[in-house]
């Protein structure tokens, strides 16, 4: 069983996370600057197994795709078209990057850690792999 990769995509940066190989707990890995997705995803996929990934779809309070969709989905269509063999799964971010900054005060992190924007994106990332492990 390979793993489930997740991907919180923004304009800047891509927070990561990846479950074990057994699928059951969702881990950030990293934070990637956007230009530089490809070159990670590439370079992952050859030393790791990688099953699905999972793809943060922003949305408004209103359930419909926020102006964010505009730059992920041609982020999402070149994923499917580099990587066939993996399913892509979009799923329901709303909130997410403010429960990470919430769980980052929580954690006790200080004010300078809490302003970490990488961080952010990977605990974002974690909670959208959560979020599908959860539904799974």
């Amino acid at each position: 069983m390979g793993r489930i990769l997740a991907i919180d995509y923004g304009k800047k940066r891509v927070g990561i996370a990846v479950t074990d190989t057994m699928q059951l707990i969702a881990n950030g890995l990293t934070t990637v600057n956007s230009n530089d997705i490809d070159n990670f995803l590439s370079s992952y996929i050859a030393k790791e197994k990688v099953d699905k990934f999972i793809v943060g779809h922003p949305k408004t309070l209103r359930n419909e795709d926020s102006e964010a969709m505009t730059y992920i989905k041609p982020f999402v269509k070149s994923l499917q078209n580099k990587f066939p063999e993996i399913e892509v799964i979009l799923i329901d971010e709303r909130f997410t990057s403010k429960i990470a900054f919430q769980t980052m005060i929580d954690a006790g992190l200080n004010k300078k850690s809490r302003k970490n924007k990488e961080l952010i994106d990977t605990i974002s990332a974690t909670l959208i792999l959560q979020t599908y492990l959860n539904q799974k």
